[in-house]
């Protein structure tokens, strides 16, 4: 066996659609690649960096209380920046686009920009320490 393959795919489940869609091509910069209504879930997928992310939304959603990392399952997702500048550049464009952020936070481990999505759906920015 091969080692431990990479991530092929992410997909957070979001509450409205027509909400979401355009703030996610905002962020991506990007139409998606796909756009589907499977009949038991729609989804949008973007292909970023190699790695298909997609926002679902489902007919009967269980629970219409907002994202929580506090609750087992997700924590948060985090995009890869080569470098602490890219952060501040990335600072830079969520701010034009009016997306509110923590700001870039170091630690030893690397630094971080953290923001949300409409559904409160914790993302980041992340750059290794150097």
């Amino acid at each position: 066996m091969s080692d431990f393959p990479a991530v092929a795919h992410v997909a957070v489940t979001v509450s409205d659609l027509s909400r979401s869609r355009p703030w996610y091509v905002q962020l991506f910069g990007a139409e998606p690649v796909l756009d589907e209504d499977t009949g038991s879930f729609h989804h949008v997928v973007w292909l970023i960096g190699g790695t298909l992310f997609g926002i679902h939304q489902h007919p009967s959603p269980s629970s219409s209380t907002p994202f929580d990392e506090l609750r087992p399952g997700l924590d948060h997702i985090a995009f890869g920046c080569a470098t602490r500048s890219e952060l501040e550049q990335w600072a830079s464009r969520l701010n034009e686009l009016g997306i509110n952020h923590g700001g870039v936070v170091d630690a030893p481990y690397g630094s971080g920009l953290s923001f949300r999505d409409p559904d409160n759906i914790a993302l980041e920015f992340f750059a290794p320490p150097g």
